[in-house]
């Protein structure tokens, strides 16, 4: 309250220079402009600073191009990138496998399967064993390209012996990704180290049974009839073997997808350079197109026995 005291509202309380010219002198004579012209420029110093202040709260947060890091958003956008060159691919892929399908020849072409199938195999091979060294955005989109193909060619395969799987497959994993997105995102569910675990060894012997069953149908063994051998056999209830173990890999391929959300995010909080926002999509990416490739053959093996 001192400074509000008139008897205070002196330029020797003010500046210790005006003691020795108080109260008279040219030097006391200026003091008070001195003074004041001080206070000014201090006061325009606040007003830029706080006018910088202002511009820096109300400017849009660094992103991953100004950071140089990885983040959720431009994740998503490679992600999407990506999936729209498989989506390209996968049409090129069905319009070539059904190209010289004619009433003289109704069997249509295996060429973009096969071909999309052993692309994307190798591409993905080097992507995964040289990421650690590098990066390679090209190999990915290549990767998405033959995927396209691959899931082009089945799709339309299907198609042809199954009126409406397409679609029905399309929706299906759509669903499964949202709901499994909007739990991930909800916090309702969440990667840990005993489910993971789990997860491993229930791959594991997912892939060996699955190689058993293509093996008994390559050597035409009788325990492996039907279209899809093993999992063509009924089980309980009259319900598919393929259909039942077809949900469990389904809730797999879900869990998986819920591993790949968790590494972005970790990627994220660990400030990892931009550029691996482009191994988060390719994982994503695998899983979907997975996904999507297990619910058609649960499918059609429904479909099959109905």
């Amino acid at each position: 309250m001192a400074l509000n005291n008139p008897a205070f509202n002196n330029p020797a309380f003010q500046d210790p220079k005006a003691v020795q010219t108080y109260p008279g002198g040219p030097q006391a004579a200026n003091l008070g402009a001195q003074t004041q012209f001080a206070t000014a420029q201090t006061a325009g110093t606040d007003a830029a600073a706080q006018a910088r202040l202002e511009g820096m709260y109300a400017a849009p947060p660094a992103g991953a191009v100004e950071t140089g890091r990885m983040s959720v958003e431009d994740t998503v956008w490679k992600t999407l990138g990506l999936f729209a060159v498989l989506v390209v691919g996968a049409v090129a892929g069905w319009m070539w496998t059904m190209a010289g399908v004619t009433p003289a020849n109704p069997d249509p072409s295996i060429a973009p399967w096969a071909i999309g199938a052993l692309g994307g195999f190798v591409l993905s091979l080097v992507v995964i064993f040289t990421s650690r060294k590098k990066i390679r955005p090209a190999l990915i989109f290549g990767y998405a390209a033959f995927e396209g193909l691959f899931v082009g060619g089945i799709s339309a395969f299907f198609e042809m012996m199954f009126e409406g799987i397409v679609l029905q497959a399309t929706l299906a994993t759509l669903s499964v990704v949202g709901v499994t997105l909007a739990l991930f995102a909800s916090g309702k569910i969440r990667a840990s180290k005993k489910a993971t675990k789990v997860f491993l060894i229930a791959m594991v012997g997912y892939l060996v049974f699955s190689l058993i069953n293509i093996g008994l149908m390559i050597f035409g063994a009788p325990i492996a009839g039907g279209a899809f051998g093993l999992l063509s056999a009924r089980g309980p209830l009259g319900i598919p073997w393929g259909v039942i173990i077809g949900v469990f890999v389904v809730i797999m391929a879900a869990y998986s997808l819920v591993l790949d959300f968790d590494n972005i995010q970790q990627g994220v909080r660990n400030g990892a350079p931009r550029q691996y926002g482009w191994l988060g999509g390719f994982g994503i990416m695998v899983t979907v197109v997975w996904l999507y490739i297990e619910i058609l053959r649960i499918i059609a093996i429904a479909r099959s026995s109905s």
